[in-house]
């Protein structure tokens, strides 16, 4: 009796697992709706389409500034700015339309504020780095504008 208990259990259990959907993401692997997913389908940067875009307002795809205070997504066309913090960079960038990437996955960063006490010179060389490893392990190329 129990083995057939036993048996009508596990071929249950197998049943289970074998009809079951399996996960269509995996853990620590990106998914459709992922934003690394989703920046990896703008075309890389095409470097000749850029070249003379050396000044902001000539720039066309993403602007970003480096503050003590955090990264700053600049959004040109409706003169705003908007407060990000280093985890909210890559969803705010994939959540750009495809045409605000016509020079493809470059973005222009500038640094803010090099000026002032220690404190802020730390905040913003661990801001800067934290935003060039989080676009350089995305494989966005980054134009970097001079300081102001």
């Amino acid at each position: 009796m129990r083995f057939r208990l036993f048996s009508v259990l596990g071929i249950a259990a197998v049943s289970l697992v074998a009809c079951s959907r399996p996960s269509q993401i995996a853990k620590g692997s990106p998914g459709q709706s992922s934003p690394e997913f989703r920046i990896q389908q703008i075309p890389p940067a095409d470097p000749q389409r850029f070249s003379n875009a050396r000044e902001v307002k000539t720039w066309r795809n993403p602007y970003l500034m480096v503050r003590k205070d955090g990264i700053w997504l600049m959004d040109l066309d409706n003169n705003e700015e908007h407060l990000l913090k280093s985890d909210q960079v890559l969803d705010a960038l994939a959540a750009l339309p495809a045409s605000a990437w016509p020079y493809g996955r470059v973005v222009a960063v500038r640094e803010i504020g090099s000026v002032g006490s220690d404190e802020d010179r730390i905040a913003l060389r661990r801001n800067r780095a934290i935003l060039a490893g989080t676009l350089e392990s995305s494989k966005i190329l980054i134009n970097w504008l001079p300081s102001s």
